[in-house]
C-alpha cells in the first residue's frame, strides 16, 4: 500500500504552510525529513498522526495502520520502571514471563540492563530516551514517527543514540519518518531524505543515501537549505 499525502492544505491563523503538497514514503525504510525550525516538519508528522487533519487534501495509506512515537522529550510514565514503561505497550495477549522476556530484550539492545528497574527520575536524559527508543519498537506499531528525539543531545551521546537506534532497527524493521534539522543525522541514520523549503511548504530535493557518496550528497543538500 502507497503511503503518501496528496494535495495537502493546511493553515493556521490563516498562515499557510502546506499547499497542495504532495510526498510519498517507501514503507520499510527510514526516511528522513529535512528542513528549517517552523518550516512544518512537526506539522507533518501529526497529519500523518491523524493529531491533525488536513484542510483540505488526502492522507493516503495510513489509516489502518499503527502508528508510535518518539518525542524530543522521552515522555515516560514516571511511576513505572523501565521494564515496567516497555512493557505497558506490549500486547495485552503476551503471556508474563513473554512480555519480560520482550522487555528484556528490547532494553539489552539500548545497552539499559542494568537499569531495567530504575524508574525515570533516576536517569539522565540519555537514558530514558533510550528507553523511549525501545518502546516505540515494544509496540506493535507499522509506523514509527520520530520528531528530532536527539535534538540537545552532545555528540558523542547522540552518535551512539544513532547506533542504537539502528541496531535495534535493523532487528525489526519498521516504516520509519525521522524529522531532524541535522544533516549528519540524516545521512548516518537514513535510507531517503527528503529536503522542504520554508513555509508554505516545498519539497525542495529528495535524495536516496548511498553510505559510499555522503559527502557529496551532504553539500548538494546544504545547497538546499
Amino acid at each position: 500500500m502507497v503511503l503518501s499525502l496528496q494535495n495537502i492544505c493546511k493553515s493556521f491563523n490563516g498562515k499557510e504552510i502546506f499547499k497542495d503538497f504532495n510526498i510519498q514514503f517507501t514503507e520499510g525504510i527510514i526516511t528522513c525529513i529535512l528542513g528549517p525550525s517552523g518550516c512544518g516538519k512537526t506539522t507533518l508528522l501529526n497529519l500523518i498522526g491523524g493529531i491533525l487533519h488536513p484542510d483540505s487534501g488526502r492522507c493516503s495509506g495510513f489509516t489502518d495502520r499503527k502508528i508510535s512515537y518518539i518525542f524530543q522529550e522521552p515522555r515516560l510514565l514516571p511511576w513505572k520502571t523501565v521494564r515496567g514503561n516497555i512493557e505497558f505497550v506490549l500486547p495485552d495477549e503476551l503471556a508474563s514471563t513473554e512480555r519480560k522476556e520482550k522487555a528484556d530484550e528490547l532494553i539489552r539492545r539500548v545497552n539499559l540492563c542494568e537499569f531495567a528497574d530504575y524508574y525515570p527520575g533516576q536517569l539522565s536524559g540519555g537514558m530514558k530516551q533510550r528507553v523511549s527508543i525501545a518502546r516505540a519498537f515494544a509496540s506493535s506499531s507499522d509506523i514509527i514517527l520520530m520528531d528530532e528525539p536527539l535534538n540537545g543531545l552532545d555528540f558523542s551521546l547522540k552518535q551512539n543514540m544513532l547506533k542504537w537506534f539502528s541496531q535495534i532497527w535493523q532487528a525489526d524493521r519498521r516504516t520509519v519518518i525521522f524529522v531532524t534539522h541535522d544533516i549528519d543525522e540524516a545521512l548516518a541514520i537514513g535510507n531517503e531524505v527528503y529536503v522542504f523549503s520554508q513555509a508554505p511548504v516545498k519539497v525542495v530535493s529528495h535524495h536516496v543515501i548511498d553510505s559510499s557518496s555522503t559527502l557529496q550528497l551532504k553539500n548538494e543538500i546544504m545547497k538546499n537549505l
